[in-house]
């Protein structure tokens, strides 16, 4: 197919403005104290709301002015078109010829027929894959569907890798207080047999339903896990009495019961003794890291319940039409998207932090850095070429406040600049007190001083003034000027999740059409991939497999072989 090739940002007017801007501020010497004193509007025109969360800007290294800058290089690398061309079908992603629309995925039903793509309506299918995922989750809610012993389904272990994982676990974690049915969620992802290990301990396999998801059924890892989780299934079926040894229409039927499917390769599916009808599908143009909120999630679907996980697609759905429907220059998701080109490629800000201060949001981080890192991770544009800046962030983090006795000091202190994001939620599920004291109101406390502490620091004559001996005042001054976002919500619902997730969506790709990244494919992560299956003979016995590897694989294997005991 043709490929019309992406804007060169940095040979746009915006972005030669925008190296003349940041020469300007670091000539004058970037002062947020000074910024904020000269300015009594700043925290106002810097701050916007997006459904039910709100932003404050204020304390990042821009003026005002800068997000003028910003929304004239959005125009000038056609984002605008981009956006318009994503949301319809266009097919975007360029080396897989797919269209991107998990978009579609959260769209109401009002909308069948309105996004006819590739002769498919995409909303019109989605809703009727969903409903048989509500239907599916009623019947496991209830206990209408059954172990093979007639038991309710107390536990359901959703076995998937990348986004067939990092999705589901995460929202599981973020969404726990809304499990209502007496049903708990555990997730398998990893190949070590540590993982199948630990997370089938404990499990009463006649109370226990897998999910396997993977939209070929032919994952590696996922399939790997899945056969051992089988296996353990029958084995501990048979160990109990639950079926006879032997006995293969009992066996057939344990894992009738106790297994269901999200894919599409209904043969495969069939193969492995899984009944069709209880295959849930997904399309290709569904990306692994967008896709939690599709057939991925029906584990989610299950502990929640189905008006959970509508809540869920709303939120989403919201932020989808802030971002296509509001002006450049008051869009926050935009300007954030922007604002991560603005220190990666300006600063030279080679990593961002989110910190969440919320337990419950403990796996988003790690449910970022797929979505980012692979999305943004290359070094090609969609048409082939070289990228002619730098590209992708390093995300990570970990929730405050544990956080700040671990790795602030680096972002604090540190030589490096680490912009920040900062998520908190007004209300908890949890409240409590320590004697008087609001402990929610105490974290919060916390969350509010980070982003103070980290934007206006503390000069040597302040740390003089409270007594500090001389020779010590160095290693406590804290020179400021480190940015941070501030994302405040009401609570942490299924909506507000959905936003969240829906908002770093498009802030991902709004750096990418920047970079003019096709940010839809991952051919990173194949060849490991392949070397392995190359690799894995070599371990054991295949000597001349071992002969065709490098010398360090080569000795790396021959440690192996002298050190396996079992």
């Amino acid at each position: 197919m043709a490929i019309n090739p992406p804007v060169d940002a940095t040979k746009t007017p915006a972005w030669v403005a925008l190296q003349k801007h940041y020469d300007e501020l670091q000539a004058e010497g970037i002062d947020l104290k000074k910024w904020f004193a000269e300015d009594p509007d700043r925290v106002k025109e810097l701050s916007f709301d997006a459904g039910d969360l709100h932003f404050d800007l204020s304390k990042n290294l821009i003026k005002p002015e800068t997000l003028r800058l910003f929304t004239f290089l959005a125009d000038e690398v056609k984002l605008g078109d981009r956006i318009k061309a994503m949301y319809t079908g266009v097919h975007i992603n360029n080396t897989e010829d797919r269209a991107v629309l998990h978009t579609a995925l959260r769209r109401p039903v009002e909308d069948e027929g309105k996004y006819i793509v590739d002769g498919q309506d995409t909303v019109k299918d989605v809703r009727e894959t969903l409903d048989k995922i509500y239907a599916f989750a009623d019947e496991v809610r209830s206990g209408k569907w059954t172990g093979v012993t007639g038991r309710k389904i107390e536990t359901v272990v959703n076995i998937g890798i990348g986004g067939s994982d990092l999705g589901p676990v995460m929202a599981y974690e973020a969404l726990k207080p809304y499990a209502d049915a007496g049903i708990s969620a555990r997730y398998i992802s990893n190949i070590d047999p540590n993982d199948l290990a630990e997370k089938t301990k404990g499990l009463d396999p006649e109370t226990t339903l897998f999910i396997i998801v993977s939209k070929t059924f032919t994952t590696l890892e996922t399939l790997t896990n899945a056969r051992e989780a089988r296996t353990w299934l029958l084995e501990e079926l048979t160990a109990n009495g639950a079926i006879a040894e032997g006995d293969e229409a009992q066996r057939a039927e344990a894992i009738k019961k106790h297994f269901v499917a999200v894919s599409t390769n209904l043969e495969k599916v069939e193969e492995f003794g899984i009944d069709p009808a209880n295959a849930f599908g997904f399309w290709n143009w569904v990306g692994g890291r967008y896709s939690v909120d599709s057939a991925v999630g029906t584990s989610l679907a299950v502990v929640f319940g189905p008006a959970r996980f509508e809540e869920f697609l709303h939120g989403f759905h919201e932020i989808d039409e802030y971002f296509a429907n509001t002006p450049f220059e008051k869009n926050v998701v935009v300007l954030l998207g922007m604002l991560n080109v603005w220190y990666r490629n300006f600063f030279k800000a080679a990593s961002h932090a989110v910190l969440p201060y919320d337990q419950y949001l403990h796996r988003f981080p790690a449910y970022l850095q797929q979505l980012t890192m692979e999305s943004n991770g290359k070094s090609v544009r969609w048409d082939g070429t070289p990228v002619t800046t730098e590209t992708g962030e390093i995300f990570w983090g970990e929730p405050g406040t544990n956080g700040q006795h671990a790795f602030y000091q680096l972002i604090h202190q540190g030589t490096q600049l680490i912009p920040a994001d900062f998520i908190a939620f007004v209300n908890t599920p949890n409240p409590t007190k320590d004697g008087d004291q609001d402990v929610h109101e105490l974290f919060l406390g916390n969350y509010l001083a980070q982003t103070k502490a980290l934007a206006f620091g503390k000069t040597a004559d302040e740390v003089r003034a409270e007594g500090t001996p001389e020779e010590i005042v160095p290693a406590r001054v804290f020179t400021g000027n480190r940015p941070t976002t501030s994302i405040f919500g009401v609570a942490l619902t299924p909506f507000a999740l959905g936003e969240l997730i829906a908002l770093y969506e498009h802030i991902t790709f709004v750096e990418g059409t920047v970079w003019g990244l096709d940010s839809y494919d991952q051919w990173g992560v194949e060849l490991g991939k392949q070397l392995a299956k190359q690799i894995t003979p070599a371990i054991s016995k295949d000597d001349e497999a071992l002969a065709a590897q490098d010398a360090s694989t080569q000795s790396l294997i021959e440690f192996y072989r002298k050190n396996r005991e079992f």
